[in-house]
């Protein structure tokens, strides 16, 4: 499928349910990361597609993250980068424990699957 945008995320999940259909950058990498990640490719010129802190997730509640961005570059998106700023500036007030029980990940796994499923399915429309 030829889509209009990338899905930029750390979570395997996400990176192997649409791999094969969709453009994903996938990187292992921590959620602030992820979130400085997209502030980079903001600044490059994409513009986002998705909140960077959507769902009632809260930042500190898990360790994966999706995001839709523009694969078009189009110069900078000032609203697009006033919500990557803020997002990464709210995070960034949250302290991170290491999670290492598998359900557990795997659920933060799915959440994040599911809210990024549903923001696809939005673009593709």
């Amino acid at each position: 499928m030829d889509t209009d945008y990338i899905i930029i995320t750390n979570n395997p999940f996400v990176a192997s349910e649409y791999g094969e259909d969709h453009l994903v950058d996938y990187q292992e990498e921590s959620f602030i990361s992820l979130l400085q990640r997209v502030q980079r490719l903001v600044y490059e010129g994409h513009e986002l597609l998705s909140h960077p802190l959507s769902g009632s997730v809260k930042p500190k509640e898990t360790l994966y993250k999706s995001v839709l961005i523009a694969k078009k570059v189009a110069g900078l998106d000032l609203p697009s980068l006033k919500l990557i700023d803020n997002s990464i500036e709210t995070c960034e007030k949250f302290h991170y424990k290491e999670e290492t029980n598998e359900k557990n990940l795997e659920d933060m796994r799915f959440v994040d699957y599911t809210l990024i499923s549903s923001a696809i399915a939005s673009a593709d429309v």
